[in-house]
């Protein structure tokens, strides 16, 4: 599953596999390419290959099977500090004892570079990370967020043309974690740097980048824009794992171009786009998004198709509700729904009526 035009690709992996026993793969035919510039995110659960691919990428770990390119040339023997990638890791890894500015100095020096020249680059770098007044602390010193912003800043100081990011901000709190999402999505794009970026957060993912890779089971399931992997999954496992989803099972009894009429299991019938299924009598798996279910029969749209749920709670949650209720004999079936001045507000056990349009309902594998 490559973006074709290999040969404009700054980074390319190409069939690479990865086994670390010589039996199991971990990484299985890996076929990606990015361009100059892109924001990409590695997506995945533990264990699904997103970090052996970065690891790879970074030269800490050896393709057992194929070719990793960056701009055009086979990188694939070339040892990881001759590589000219910056790195920024969870455990931020700076030198305790050294202060913020030697701590940036270390990889000019490493690359011979002047003092004058050392001095502007990393006053640059701190700058751009709004931590200018800080280079004579040591890491100690430092708020973890802090500790991050250096570790970022040592990664651009070299301007790099590639960054990789492993897990960057999985030590913060929630509120600095989005804050930083948006000051390295920014920093990126500001000074055009192509990044690969590691997450099991399908948020940060969603969030930050041009285009995600969902990582399961050693191969890439779907590589899109964000919108389009959240409004438009191609299989199961993408469905479930990025964003909230609502999922019935059944059997498709009619295919009729971009529509087919799946019989639920409970024996209720629905419309939906088929995606992944291609005959009558397969076992499928149809997909909706809380948000584009409805409930206030005056917003139902035409053409919307209608089942019978009951109330199981129903939840406050600021600028949204959620409720709960029971579908087609599932009981976790959940609609969400805008804090609107004409929202109605459903007590349990209450019997409605829920609908939405056959396009926002998938029908996925079923597995």
């Amino acid at each position: 599953m490559a973006n074709n035009g290999n040969e404009d690709a700054f980074v390319a992996f190409e069939r690479v596999q990865k086994s670390y026993d010589g039996e199991t793969l971990v990484v299985k035919d890996l076929n990606l390419s990015l361009p100059k510039g892109e924001f990409l995110t590695m997506l995945g659960p533990s264990g699904s290959g997103k970090t052996t691919c970065l690891m790879m990428l970074a030269g800490f770990e050896t393709a057992t099977h194929g070719e990793i390119k960056l701009d055009g040339v086979s990188i694939n023997n070339i040892p990881p500090h001759k590589r000219g990638i910056g790195m920024v890791f969870q455990n931020y890894a700076l030198f305790p004892h050294m202060t913020v500015a030697e701590n940036l100095s270390f990889p000019l020096e490493v690359r011979k570079m002047g003092k004058s020249d050392r001095e502007a680059k990393v006053k640059r770098a701190l700058d751009m990370v709004q931590m200018g007044a800080f280079g004579g602390r040591r890491p100690a010193q430092l708020s973890g967020g802090q500790q991050q912003r250096i570790a970022l800043a040592r990664a651009l100081v070299f301007e790099p043309e590639l960054v990789l990011m492993d897990e960057p901000l999985g030590a913060l709190d929630k509120q600095l974690r989005e804050h930083m999402q948006f000051e390295i999505t920014r920093l990126a794009h500001d000074l055009g740097i192509t990044t690969v970026y590691v997450t099991h957060d399908q948020t940060e993912a969603l969030t930050m980048s041009d285009r995600v890779a969902v990582f399961d089971d050693g191969r890439i399931q779907q590589l899109d824009p964000p919108d389009v992997l959240y409004e438009q999954p191609k299989n199961s496992f993408v469905a479930q794992f990025i964003g909230e989803n609502n999922t019935l099972e059944g059997v498709v009894t009619e295919i009729n171009g971009d529509t087919c009429v799946v019989r639920l299991d409970g024996g209720e019938e629905l419309d939906a786009t088929p995606v992944n299924v291609s005959k009558v009598g397969e076992r499928t798996r149809v997909s909706i998004r809380p948000e584009r279910v409805e409930f206030n029969k005056d917003r139902l749209q035409e053409g919307a198709h209608t089942l019978k749920a009951e109330v199981l709670e129903f939840i406050y949650m600021g600028d949204i509700f959620r409720t709960r209720l029971r579908v087609a004999g599932h009981d976790d079936f959940v609609v969400k729904t805008r804090n609107a001045p004409d929202q109605v507000r459903l007590e349990p056990g209450a019997q409605i009526e829920i609908g939405w349009l056959p396009q926002d309902c998938r029908a996925l594998d079923a597995s």
